[in-house]
């Protein structure tokens, strides 16, 4: 029960648009705790809606836009709310405000509309980020879309298309070498999971191969949530096992050597499905281990159980759950990062289009 328990211990929460008292049991917080706290608002200034990724900028990451433990949101709907058709992905940072009262403060605006959960940073100084395009907020118009890689300094200095490789980029986790990096990557207009083998140099990120490392997750149009397919991803470097969300199929898979093989495992093993899932979207590890998931709802929808974000473990024993929005289909990206007094844990309301970081123990 590692975030159920952990935020029961917490002291303050932080809320793009309003820092408050969590109204659990902050009474009980531990020591050693120092409360960071922001007011900022989620929306940007060209009023870019659905916020769907989310992402810590890790350490050593150079300046001077962001900082190591500053976080990252990726806007999917533009102010016409249609979408796939949001560009803008914000920053923020819990030592403080950095935009001007009421807006979020801008680190890119994409040429390329759409952006959805595949997003992250490199802590050589580039930040990732996929997109998703309709034309007019509907599936009929639905894109390829790519990834595009963007500098310190917010630049677009490459960008990633492959009809196969990258054929609806939905979201993705990194493993960062620092030299290099494997890139893992669902595609949810094909239902499959990229390795990408990446090298860095002072410039950009060079793609050195593309490899299908799993097939035929169920994908397929949704009125509500536009499309579902292969999205929230995990990798344990330790036993090389990349955990797959397939949101349609409402289960969690384990694909075994997802850094070494060479090719497709058909899904991996599935290690949970059904309830308490209801359409998992992104995925990641907690300290101890852990798998969270962020229900959306788009897949067994239970009105006394909306915007779940689930615990396993990552043998497939069921944890605990807890909701962070009263309304169905508000849970969507999450991240986590160790930092030196504890563990910051960030998860996106999709409801209110806002961002809550917690800062809670690492144990």
């Amino acid at each position: 029960m590692f975030i159920k328990q952990s935020i029961t211990r917490l002291i303050s929460i932080v809320t793009l648009g309003a820092a408050c008292v969590l109204p659990l049991e902050a009474a009980d917080a531990g020591p050693g705790f120092i409360p960071k706290l922001v007011n900022t608002s989620v929306t940007p200034s060209n009023g870019d809606l659905n916020p769907y990724g989310v992402a810590f900028v890790p350490k050593n990451f150079p300046g001077p836009l962001l900082a190591p433990g500053d976080v990252l949101v990726s806007n999917f709907n533009a102010s016409s709310n249609l979408q796939g058709t949001g560009t803008t992905l914000i920053q923020f940072s819990p030592a403080g405000p950095i935009a001007a009262p009421g807006f979020a403060a801008v680190f890119f605006t994409s040429p390329l509309p759409g952006l959805s959960t595949a997003l992250g940073a490199m802590q050589a100084g580039f930040v990732l980020v996929g997109n998703v395009p309709t034309a007019d907020g509907t599936y009929h118009t639905i894109g390829q879309g790519a990834v595009q890689v963007i500098d310190h300094n917010g630049s677009r200095v490459a960008t990633w298309t492959d009809p196969v490789f990258l054929d609806g980029p939905w979201d993705l986790t990194i493993d960062d070498h620092g030299s290099w990096a494997y890139v893992f990557v669902s595609n949810v207009l094909n239902g499959s999971v990229t390795r990408l083998y990446v090298t860095v140099d002072s410039q950009t990120l060079g793609v050195q191969s593309q490899t299908t490392i799993a097939s035929g997750y169920t994908h397929r149009p949704n009125p509500a949530a536009l499309v579902l397919g292969p999205t929230g991803l995990a990798y344990d470097a330790g036993s090389d096992t990349l955990y797959v969300a397939s949101t349609a199929d409402n289960a969690i898979y384990a694909v075994p050597q997802a850094g070494t093989r060479t090719n497709a495992a058909y899904r991996g093993t599935e290690i949970f499905s059904g309830a308490p899932l209801r359409g998992p979207l992104a995925l990641r590890f907690a300290p101890n281990g852990d798998l969270l998931a962020a229900n959306g709802d788009a897949v067994l929808a239970n009105p006394l159980h909306p915007s779940e974000i689930v615990e396993i473990t990552a043998s497939g024993a069921f944890v605990s759950q807890y909701n962070v929005d009263a309304s169905q289909g508000g849970a969507f990206g999450i991240d986590t990062i160790l930092t030196g007094s504890g563990f910051n844990y960030a998860v996106i309301d999709d409801v209110t289009n806002s961002l809550s970081v917690y800062q809670l123990p690492a144990h």
